[in-house]
């Protein structure tokens, strides 16, 4: 039997692109119809459906790719509990072209420690990330969207539509919105029912 390399792509959100992952894993030797991915899930997620395929994918003496460690696993419970499962299959772990064999103790050593590294920097990540929103927030940055209309541009509206001479989709042409900021505004008002 022919040992294979089986590709595993992720990103964390639905709107990030696996090209450059794809790409690289296409590098690293593996083919297009074998590489499995994830949208929209963190590493700290186990419940991923494009790993669980990945992972069931590979047969003794294979190998699973990854471009980057931190697109497998974000934690280290999380990658030992991989390891584990690749040790028990006896599948080899190439990880941005570093081959590691889980049934070799160097090889678990030195997965473990990147396991680390990547747990630990996904928590600095997060720590700066609050930091920052603190900061942010201290200095009267942090105040989420500003609206689209001023209150007197909004009472305005309302003072129109209320008047019943422009329709929804006039008002939003009039004032450069859409019609769900109409919508919004003429509810704030206390109208209930929106035409």
């Amino acid at each position: 039997m022919v040992a294979m390399l089986i590709g595993y792509a992720r990103c964390s959100t639905d709107t990030q692109d696996l090209t450059a992952q794809r790409d690289g894993l296409a590098v690293l030797g593996v083919k297009p119809k074998r590489i499995y991915v994830d949208h929209g899930l963190t590493g700290r997620n186990r419940d991923r459906p494009g790993l669980r395929e990945a992972l069931a994918a590979c047969r003794t003496g294979d190998t699973l790719v990854v471009t980057k460690l931190d697109r497998l696993a974000r934690s280290l419970p999380d990658a030992r509990d991989i390891v584990e499962e690749l040790t028990a299959a006896e599948v080899k772990l190439n990880i941005g072209g570093s081959v590691h064999d889980p049934n070799d103790p160097i090889g678990r050593l030195l997965f473990n420690v990147l396991a680390m590294i990547a747990e630990v920097e996904s928590d600095l990540i997060r720590m700066r990330t609050r930091e920052g929103m603190k900061v942010a927030k201290a200095k009267g940055r942090l105040r989420g969207k500003s609206p689209k209309l001023s209150p007197a541009q909004e009472t305005h509206l309302v003072g129109l539509y209320r008047a019943g001479q422009h329709t929804t989709a006039e008002l939003a042409e009039l004032f450069s919105v859409g019609r769900s900021t109409v919508y919004r505004a003429v509810q704030r008002a206390g109208d209930t029912k929106v035409g």
